[in-house]
């Protein structure tokens, strides 16, 4: 089984468009693509990202579109109106800077620093159309491909699939990163910026840092072999 993969976007349109064009390079038109999820903040465009990869599903192509925490965040803003979540590091809110919601709500034409409180609610869910809330509500946690585990951040080790917390599919860091064993899959997340994609030998994270100015870097799976698609062709990782 072959199956291909994209990590963390965080908005940035142009570069899932040249990630989606070197996996079709590679593979085709009409292969299997995973997205680890953070579809949205930090980067200029994430209501395109958001447009591209609904309008692709709704036109058959097999891509399966995974929830990162990011994208939570976005959802429960325009669902409660909440600006915080307890496992955000530090305390910040959505609209901090380093968070990037502003950026996301700026994507939609609100300006965030002109309204606050209910005013911006109202304009933020006047603004997104309902078919993005639709598919944002929608986007599974989770996706098993035989050997393989998708995930956005990770799991918590040795607790069966179906026992495991939604908050830590989304959010863990340290008890899955630190973790050396083996699990019943190839675990393949993001989630955890590095400065470029790494194999782990029980997990490979393809969070390569686009949302912090890099590539973004597509992965191709056959069985646990892993390989990167650079401009250049395939690089094992």
């Amino acid at each position: 089984m072959v199956i291909y993969a994209i990590g963390d976007i965080h908005g940035h349109l142009d570069k899932l468009e040249a990630a989606l064009a070197r996996i079709e390079a590679d593979g085709g038109p009409g292969v299997p693509v995973v997205l680890l999820g953070d579809l949205v903040d930090r980067g200029p465009d994430s209501r395109g990202v958001i447009e591209l990869l609904r309008r692709g599903q709704a036109e058959g192509r097999p891509w399966v579109v995974l929830k990162g925490n990011h994208d939570l965040l976005f959802q429960r803003f325009l669902d409660e109106g909440a600006l915080t979540h307890p496992r955000i590091r530090g305390g910040a809110g959505w609209l901090h800077p380093r968070l990037g919601g502003v950026e996301t709500l700026a994507s939609y034409g609100v300006d965030a620093e002109a309204l606050d409180g209910a005013a911006l609610v109202a304009a933020a869910r006047a603004a997104v159309p309902e078919a993005h809330r639709a598919f944002l509500s929608g986007l599974p946690l989770w996706h098993e491909a035989g050997d393989l585990l998708f995930v956005h951040a990770g799991i918590w080790p040795e607790v069966p699939l179906a026992a495991q917390d939604p908050e830590d599919l989304l959010w863990i860091r340290d008890p899955f990163l630190d973790w050396t064993g083996a699990h019943p899959w190839l675990v393949v997340h993001g989630h955890t910026a590095q400065p470029y994609p790494v194999h782990c030998g029980n997990r490979v994270n393809l969070d390569g840092g686009a949302g912090h100015g890099r590539d973004l870097v597509p992965a191709v799976f056959e069985g646990r072999e892993a390989f990167l698609l650079e401009p250049g062709g395939r690089l094992r990782l």
